[in-house]
């Protein structure tokens, strides 16, 4: 998959798709298969419009929604989806004053060749908003590329979007935002240098700083891509040295090794408790010893 962040330049005709796909969640993923599946057909690029940041991480500032997915990963998971393009559009003041028709003009036609098109029929675009599915279709007669509207996409009922997965993660309930996702929640990032307070409490962590906050938090039975099980806590570590921004900190069984500088990909499976504060180290490394208790459990239990 060919990724591209500056500015646009044709690379020939494509079927394009327009959004965020935080999650990259059954409803994108139902999205991406069609836009692929029509690419192949009109022996075209599949292509992908996405934004950094997101749009209303922009205009929300720190009240925006959490993400569900860093862009490394969303990234990946488009690539497993067979996406053969997708560029990446700085999302800034200059961008969120493009008119919609420029929008569809520069950027949809000229900038990524737009010949066939697929969006939601509730997508929203351009300075104020104003550019809607109806100004869509009268751009797409005028300048000759197809375009076809998504429908909703349901799973056991329930539709599917970005912010019913928050909802679950918010909650605790892993089970409904895997089947929402159709994958597993992860959180992926790479291991900084910590206090080393887990260490000093027999229970040595691999710490991931995350820059926003994310979705959940609390306790949770997790497994590590490469490097095992485990239990691991999201939260501001309010008993000591606590943080501004959640820390993602990890204890994998039977590794004591010095997890520095590698990537991981930290796969939520069941969550535990909420954070607490606790008055003594000593009540916290119970609580420790305890929540590794119940993850060994859960992983004898579960295979």
């Amino acid at each position: 998959m060919v990724v591209t962040h500056a500015s646009l330049a044709p690379a020939g005709p494509a079927a394009v798709t327009v959004g965020n796909f935080d999650g990259v969640h059954r409803g994108h993923r139902a999205l991406l298969d069609r836009v692929t599946e029509s690419a192949r057909k009109l022996g075209i690029a599949s292509c992908v419009l996405t934004f950094e940041p997101h749009p209303r991480e922009f205009f929300a500032g720190d009240a925006a929604p959490a993400r569900l997915t860093r862009l490394r990963d969303k990234l990946e998971l488009m690539a497993a989806a067979g996406v053969g393009r997708v560029h990446i559009a700085r999302f800034d003041a200059a961008f969120a004053a493009l008119p919609a028709q420029r929008f569809i003009d520069e950027v949809l036609v000229k900038g990524l060749g737009a010949r066939w098109m697929m969006v939601g029929r509730d997508f929203r675009f351009g300075a104020r908003r104003a550019g809607d599915f109806a100004l869509l279709e009268r751009a797409a007669a005028r300048s000759g590329f197809a375009l076809e509207s998504m429908p909703d996409v349901k799973f056991e009922g329930e539709r599917v979007s970005s912010s019913a997965v928050r909802e679950a993660l918010r909650a605790g309930d892993l089970g409904r935002a895997e089947r929402l996702l159709g994958h597993p929640y992860v959180i992926s990032g790479r291991v900084a240098h910590g206090a080393k307070l887990g260490r000093s409490l027999g229970f040595p962590t691999a710490n991931i700083v995350l820059r926003r906050p994310p979705p959940l938090s609390g306790i949770f039975v997790v497994d590590v891509a490469r490097f095992g099980r485990g239990v691991a806590s999201v939260g501001r570590r309010p008993t000591v040295n606590p943080v501004d921004v959640p820390l993602l900190e990890v204890h994998l069984f039977g590794r004591d090794a010095d997890l520095y500088g590698e990537h991981l990909q930290v796969r939520f499976l069941q969550k535990l408790r909420d954070e607490e504060k606790y008055g003594t180290l000593e009540e916290l490394r119970g609580a420790i010893a305890h929540d590794a208790r119940q993850a060994r459990e859960y992983f004898a239990k579960h295979g």
